[in-house]
C-alpha cells in the first residue's frame, strides 16, 4: 500500500468589516490554493448566500468525480488500445437538504460524450466505465451510487 498525501490553502475572503456577527453579516466567498497551482475563487451555493458567479463545493465535488472517471476512463482504453478523439461531460448531482440544514449527495450521473476513431471497440469502450468506477480513487470514497450513461460518436 502506498500513501499520497494531499494538502492546500484555504482562505475565507467574506469578512465585510465585522465578521460573523450575524448569519446575513458575511460573505461565503474564499480562495483555494495549492503551491505552483493557479488560484480558485469559490463560494456558498447561491441557494445558502452565495456568489452565484463562482464554484461551490458542490460543483467542486461533481468535477471532482466527473474529472477522476475520465482520467481512469482515458488510461484504461489506452491500455485496451481503444482510441477515444473526444471526451466531454455534463454529469448532475442529486443533494438532498434535510429540514435542519444539513443534508448529502445521494447519487450522481455522469454523461460522458464520446469519440472513438473505431466502431468496433465500442462493447469494449461501453464496459470500461464500470472498470474506470472501481479505480477511481474519488468514486471509492464516496458513499453514494454514481452511474453512467454514455454516449458514443464514430
Amino acid at each position: 500500500m502506498k500513501t499520497h498525501n494531499y494538502t492546500l490553502n484555504l482562505n475565507w475572503t467574506g469578512n465585510k468589516g465585522i465578521g460573523t456577527k450575524t448569519y446575513k453579516d458575511y460573505e461565503r466567498e474564499y480562495t483555494i490554493k495549492a503551491e505552483g497551482k493557479a488560484l480558485i475563487q469559490a463560494s456558498a451555493d447561491p441557494a445558502f448566500l452565495g456568489n452565484p458567479e463562482l464554484y461551490n463545493p458542490e460543483e467542486l465535488l461533481l468535477a471532482s468525480i466527473a474529472s477522476c472517471h475520465m482520467l481512469w476512463y482515458l488510461h484504461l482504453c489506452a491500455s485496451n488500445k481503444i482510441i477515444v478523439l473526444e471526451y466531454q461531460d455534463r454529469p448532475i448531482g442529486k443533494m438532498i437538504e434535510n429540514k435542519d440544514g444539513s443534508g448529502k449527495f445521494t447519487e450522481v450521473t455522469l454523461y460522458p460524450k464520446i469519440t472513438l476513431a473505431n466502431k468496433t471497440m465500442l462493447e469494449k469502450a461501453e464496459n470500461l466505465h464500470n472498470e474506470a468506477n472501481k479505480f477511481c480513487f474519488i468514486a471509492n470514497s464516496c458513499n453514494f451510487p454514481i452511474r453512467h450513461a454514455a454516449t458514443y460518436h464514430f
